[in-house]
């Protein structure tokens, strides 16, 4: 990427719509519409919105929101147990700040903060590891989260860890895997979608090949895009194209950064620290086989699950919230009795209004706060 307003280009992207109208016309005069194309990652439904790139689509093209935001999808339970880590008195606990106010059964991370709490934000999980080693008298403990995107950084925090020989250092490891997440969606009865637009981040990481599964056995097309307007757009029209063509293949727009293997040192860093648990809870989806990592026995010694006793509860998100089903993609945000009332980023019900990546905080910053009729054709909105 030279210059980013190569990727912001509104007469290339009219180009782009009036191909992606061409296929939605084509695939909807064949079966009733709209095509569902869902996009993954919570970095592209802000990207989408940020541009204005659903409004500029055609009457026969939707796309729907996917559980792509690794603090959205962090059920309940899983907060009460970091915030139990916090009741032991050597224990600091560290985490990124998209999660402190992500609301737990009783608190968030930031209201444990102004109880008393040692709970402190970091940027990496280095930052937390510097903290231990300032620190020996204490237990340090990173909440580590995250899809593939941010596991390779916990792992080689781990092993620097070991490589210096700090013992007072330890993960609550939450880190969890997309593809068993896509798998999980596309047995969902209640939710219909022809195909995918796939995360960018955590194929740089994972690369091309793992999202095979989804096209041979589920028979979905699947498109890795970049994150400017651009690239969605174009990654879409290739979904679109191997509908229209009868294919189901994986195909990567992002070439400029994904290959078809990943990031092998990233890779061999998650090899050797992480397996892969026998299942990990969602919020939305439930318990989903294979779907999280958890601490390799090896390095057992750096689990703050085997250091400490959690609660280990599974606890129901807020009635009013619905989180859940926005995170399977069978609701929008504004289908939320709560959404923009009683649920606002000052005051979230849910995490789905908190994180950066959330679709919530994407309707409710870009204000599309209910369904509106699609607009005519218009230029591409510039930053």
């Amino acid at each position: 990427m030279k210059y980013v307003q190569e990727f912001r280009d509104p007469q290339k992207a009219q180009g782009l719509l009036a191909a992606i109208r061409a296929l939605g016309d084509q695939l909807t005069a064949e079966r009733p519409g709209p095509i569902k194309v869902m996009e993954v990652c919570g970095g592209h439904t802000h990207a989408i919105f940020k541009y204005g790139l659903e409004a500029l689509l055609p009457p026969t093209v939707e796309l729907v929101h996917g559980p792509g935001c690794p603090v959205c999808i962090m059920p309940r339970g899983r907060l009460d147990d970091a915030i139990a880590l916090t009741q032991y008195p050597s224990v600091i606990l560290t985490t990124f700040g998209d999660v402190m106010r992500v609301p737990g059964s009783r608190q968030s991370l930031l209201q444990a903060k102004a109880a008393g709490a040692d709970i402190r934000l970091v940027y990496s999980p280095l930052d937390a590891l510097e903290i231990a080693a300032a620190h020996p008298d204490r237990q340090v403990v990173f909440f580590a989260i995250g899809f593939e995107t941010t596991a390779p950084s916990t792992a080689l925090t781990v092993l620097q860890a070991e490589r210096q020989g700090i013992e007072n250092f330890s993960l609550f490891c939450n880190h969890v895997l997309v593809v068993p997440a896509l798998e999980a969606l596309l047995s969902h009865p209640n939710l219909q979608l022809d195909g995918f637009i796939g995360p960018g981040h955590v194929s740089v990481v994972i690369g091309a090949r793992p999202y095979q599964v989804i096209a041979e056995r589920y028979h979905k097309p699947v498109t890795i895009s970049g994150f400017e307007p651009l690239d969605i757009l174009q990654s879409l029209g290739m979904v679109l194209r191997q509908l229209a063509e009868g294919r189901c293949q994986v195909e990567n727009q992002y070439t400029r950064l994904v290959q078809a293997t990943g990031n092998p040192v990233a890779l061999a860093a998650m090899a050797r620290v992480f397996v892969v648990r026998d299942q990990f809870e969602w919020r939305g989806l439930g318990d989903i086989p294979a779907s999280g990592l958890r601490m390799h026995p090896a390095y057992a010694r750096f689990d703050a699950e085997a250091k400490f006793t959690l609660p280990h509860g599974q606890v129901a998100d807020h009635r009013a919230c619905a989180c859940g089903e926005i995170l399977q993609g069978v609701k929008k945000p504004w289908d939320c009795k709560v959404f923009g009332t009683a649920c606002t980023p000052e005051h979230p019900l849910g995490a789905c209004m908190v994180s950066s990546e959330g679709a919530c905080a994407a309707y409710y910053k870009y204000g599309h706060g209910r369904p509106h009729p699609a607009p005519p054709p218009r230029r591409l909105a510039q930053v």
